[in-house]
């Protein structure tokens, strides 16, 4: 008899311990890749199911998320699934001859679960429907031409979050010191609003992001928008393919699974935020009442615990209701360190 009642399983119920230990003793090699396409989706929900039913029987693990606006989706398959996998997903008219981007760093281990997740918008950007027009989006350049109009002196803006570029970016860019897109897109309109006329190069991990700056910039009156195409990740691509063309890229790429970042130069260009060494390896903080993102070395991980303070080593000692008892106690002390800018001890 069927366990789920006759029904597909449409979610994951391993617990991360479990589902590790799973990815660990697979004996086959994984493909870690990303795409996104905006397009109308008129029912998420279903398009959601029938992605999640048929990408498990793959023994596809990542993070996907669907709106009406469109899917963008960051997974690793199994080499030997590859071709089914792609075949399958061609098989959706609205998703025909989608641009996949391969990782440039992959060790197979970069997902250990399958999740797909319906969401207002694929981006959260805080933006109504009159704020930008998503078809009306900038000009793609290659990395040769990227490149190109670096040296011709166009301004260069990274549309990521601080802790992404803080450990990579292109030379000379401009990087906001922002959390979010949504915070990013109307401060980078005002820090480029006497360069209407000017050529402005926009890039992000894998395009997504740029996809959206562009049109707004675009809508805001600003006439010569170019972005990356497919991002920092496929610009890395093009470089393996064609050694003459000059890699402009310092440090790691971030990216948003277990890895934390791909190297792309040998340049190390942040610090540990808690002895000021060289490093640009990020963690999250072993307290989880915490979970604090920052960067960390070996040294200060062993000194440390892997945490942010040694407030949070105590707390990732206390048991669960220990926790939540501290946590309830100290809920408008606001002891947990949540902004980069502050000195972590």
């Amino acid at each position: 008899m069927d366990p789920n009642g006759g029904k597909k399983k449409l979610f994951n119920k391993l617990g991360k311990e479990k589902a590790v230990e799973r990815l660990d003793n697979e004996d086959f090699n994984r493909i870690t890749v990303s795409f996104y396409k905006y397009i109308i989706i008129t029912d998420p929900y279903q398009f959601r199911d029938d992605l999640f039913a048929k990408w498990a029987s793959f023994s596809v693990y990542g993070r996907t998320y669907v709106a009406q606006e469109g899917i963008n989706a960051q997974i690793s398959v199994p080499e030997h699934n590859w071709k089914e996998f792609a075949e399958d997903l061609n098989q959706y008219d609205v998703l025909e001859n989608i641009p996949f981007k391969i990782a440039v760093e992959d060790n197979g281990k970069s997902f250990f679960k399958l999740t797909i997740k319906v969401r207002n918008k694929i981006v959260a950007d805080g933006l109504s429907i009159d704020d930008y027009d998503v078809t009306n989006v900038g000009t793609h350049l290659n990395a040769r031409e990227w490149n190109n109009a670096i040296d011709a002196g166009a301004t260069v803006v990274d549309m990521r979050n601080h802790y992404e570029s803080e450990i990579g970016r292109f030379e000379g860019a401009i990087c906001p010191d922002v959390e979010t897109f949504k915070e990013e897109l109307p401060l980078v309109k005002e820090i480029l609003d006497d360069k209407k006329d000017n050529p402005v190069l926009l890039y992000c991990t894998g395009g997504i992001r740029c996809e959206k700056a562009s049109a707004y910039l675009k809508h805001h009156g600003f006439k010569d928008v170019n972005q990356l195409h497919g991002g920092i990740i496929d610009y890395v691509r093009q470089l393996k393919e064609n050694p003459e063309i000059e890699n402009k890229f310092v440090g790691k790429n971030f990216v948003f699974d277990e890895r934390r970042g791909e190297r792309i130069s040998d340049d190390i260009i942040s610090s540990c935020h808690q002895c000021d060494d060289a490093c640009d390896e990020h963690t999250n903080c072993n307290n989880v009442s915490c979970n604090l993102l920052f960067i960390q070395c070996e040294k200060c991980k062993d000194k440390y615990e892997n945490c942010c303070s040694f407030d949070c080593v105590e707390m990732s000692k206390l048991t669960e209701i220990e926790r939540k008892l501290l946590s309830i106690e100290n809920k408008k002390k606001r002891i947990f360190h949540r902004h980069k800018k502050v000195k972590l001890n």
